[in-house]
């Protein structure tokens, strides 16, 4: 099944030079702290917490409208230590989740309307199910499925989740277009 383009207003959306499209209207605080690698498509309405800790976003990501990254905290007597957040390559994070995780591994699908608890790990060939909440400190193993709330792992994934991954995030850049003048 092919995917349809998805069109975008040249002037709602900033590309880089390394490739990324990122919406004007998404914020990104602390930007000095934030790497993003390439090909990734942040957008609408999306927060990216650099001003807590660094923050490293792969290659070919998708964060779709209304997802909020934060860094993960722990809390210590003497206050709160913000650790560095880094989310691996082909990464589809869907609508309105928040993502509160010490680490994202590559190939990994977050489903709409999550919450991933604070210093959760994200394996790699992993999926999160639509409306799930994983709590803190949760460790998803790789090639499974967790859903519900609390998240817990429910099914498996096959052994082909890395390329079927690769598909997805990259046929989405390739239809994720600027309007031609003629479109507007």
């Amino acid at each position: 099944m092919e995917l349809q383009d998805v069109f975008y207003s040249n002037a709602e959306y900033i590309e880089t030079a390394s490739g990324n499209k990122v919406s004007r209207m998404s914020v990104l605080c602390g930007s000095q702290n934030i790497v993003i690698n390439g090909k990734t498509i942040i957008m609408t309405d999306c927060v990216i917490r650099g001003d807590l800790a660094n923050v490293r976003i792969g290659r070919h990501c998708v964060i779709n409208k209304g997802a909020v990254i934060r860094p993960a905290f722990k809390k210590f007597s003497k206050g709160v230590a913000f650790f560095p957040l880094h989310i691996g390559d082909h990464v589809l994070i869907e609508e309105d989740s928040i993502v509160n995780a010490a680490q994202v591994g590559s190939y990994v699908h977050i489903g709409k309307n999550c919450i991933i608890g604070r210093r959760s790990v994200l394996k790699d060939c992993c999926a999160i199910a639509d409306n799930t909440v994983l709590p803190p400190e949760t460790v998803v193993p790789p090639f499974t499925v967790f859903s519900g709330s609390p998240g817990k792992c429910n099914g498996e994934l096959p052994e082909c989740t890395q390329d079927l991954m690769v598909d997805v995030t990259v046929n989405y850049y390739q239809h994720f277009r600027a309007m031609g003048k003629g479109k507007a």
